[in-house]
Parts: C-alpha cells; sequence; structure tokens
C-alpha cells in the first residue's frame, strides 16, 4: 500500500492519509486492479484493508489523522459482516476505527443503488466517515448524491484542473460549495498541482485538499508537514 496525505490547510496540518493499492514489484494501481475479478473480489478487498489498516496503526496510531481505504461496493454483500476483518485489524492494533474513512468511486458503475446506500447507511451508523470519490466523473453526479449523501464529497482533479483560469469551473464548485454546505457535507479537492490552482479553489471556501502540490503517494510511508515542506 501507498499514502497519500490530505491536508486541512485551514488548520496547516495533516487531516488523513488516502490509502492507495501498490504491487509488491512497484506496480500501479491500475496494473494491480485489472487482475481482480469477480471470485476474488471479496478477497481483494478484505486484505487492501487489512494492510492499510495495520500499516497506519503501527505508524499513524499516536495521531488523529484518519485513514482513508477506497472500497468495492460490489465486494460488499452485507456490511455488518464484511466489516469484521477490518474492525479485528483495528484491535489487533489499537488503531481507532472512527479514525477510518471508507470511499468508493463514482467512476464504476454502480448496478444497484439502493445496495450502496445501504452501506453508506451502516458506516455512518458505526461511526465510520464516508466518501464518495471522483464527483463530476463517471457515471453519476448530482443524481447520485439525491439518492444518499456521504459525509466527504472528493472533487475530480478534471474538474479542478486549471480552475484559475475558467470562470465556468469557479462557478461549478461554487455551486457545489453551496450544496455541500447545505447538505452538511465536505468538500475535498483532489489532483491539486500548482499553487494556483490551490489558492483559486480556497478562495472559493474548501480547506481539505490533496494531491502532487503537496505530496506524490508514497509505499507503506506516512509523510509529515514538516517533511512535505522541506521536499518543496
Amino acid at each position: 500500500m501507498a499514502f497519500q496525505p490530505i491536508v486541512d490547510v485551514s488548520a496547516h496540518k495533516i487531516w488523513g492519509y488516502e490509502a492507495l493499492v501498490r504491487g509488491v514489484a512497484g506496480q500501479g494501481a491500475y496494473e494491480v486492479l485489472s487482475k481482480v475479478t469477480e471470485q476474488n473480489r471479496y478477497a481483494f478487498d478484505q486484505a487492501c484493508r487489512v494492510k492499510a489498516i495495520e500499516l497506519a496503526g503501527s505508524r499513524i496510531g499516536g495521531t488523529d489523522a484518519k485513514l482513508s481505504i477506497n472500497f468495492m461496493p460490489n465486494a460488499v454483500y452485507e456490511p455488518k459482516a464484511c466489516i469484521r476483518a477490518t474492525l479485528e485489524a483495528a484491535s489487533r492494533t489499537q488503531f481507532d476505527p472512527k479514525r477510518l474513512m471508507f470511499e468508493f468511486t463514482e467512476n464504476e458503475r454502480i448496478s444497484d443503488a439502493d445496495h450502496v446506500s445501504n452501506i453508506v447507511r451502516e458506516y455512518r451508523r458505526m461511526g465510520f466517515t464516508t466518501a464518495l470519490d471522483d464527483f463530476g466523473a463517471g457515471y453519476a453526479g448530482l443524481s447520485l448524491l439525491a439518492r444518499f449523501q456521504t459525509d466527504l464529497i472528493k472533487l475530480d482533479m478534471e474538474l479542478l484542473r486549471g480552475i484559475e483560469a475558467s470562470q465556468v469551473k469557479q462557478a461549478i464548485v461554487r455551486g457545489l460549495v453551496g450544496i455541500a454546505n447545505e447538505l452538511n457535507i465536505t468538500l475535498l479537492a483532489e489532483g491539486i498541482e500548482t499553487e494556483a490552482e490551490l489558492q483559486a479553489i480556497k478562495a472559493l471556501g474548501i480547506r481539505l485538499f490533496q494531491g502532487y502540490y503537496f505530496a506524490r503517494p508514497q509505499v507503506e510511508t506516512f509523510q509529515s508537514m514538516t517533511e512535505m515542506a522541506r521536499a518543496a
């Protein structure tokens, strides 16, 4: 697993880390995920969760940073049953499960929105943070948000790329900020690569950021604010 920081620019702190799949020989996420099939999907999803929590428990257990884990909705047949290995890993490593955030992407076609809604509802009831990744890309957008609401929405990088020079993109994001505020949802800008993008999005009222501008994903490494400043 590799980890990329999520930064709260208002508080100037690490808000959390996203766990990202990598191959044991350095393969990227796409190459690894291309080998996931219907037959191994559940085992793969469970193994990723456990590995990420084990690493987080040993490296950032003493902080309050969240650990964000991507999950495959179609691999969760029943939320309470499928969460057991996750809770066992958190207990074994003394990692507070309330620091876990589960995010799913709208890029993957959701065949059963009611099933996903049930997962989100159960995870929130268990005290986890839930997030919708890549919002603004894929098969759904506002229509999916109308079906169910997660705690956090991650705005897709294509919506944010070059936003400082695009009044249209600024207007769209400003509208999303208003919607999120009404629904009590936190927005996170992902894929940030430049200072100009950061400042333009920050001016629109977003405080959580993720992207190469701050840090690239590092295998089994949790970068601190100090380390990111040194790298810059």
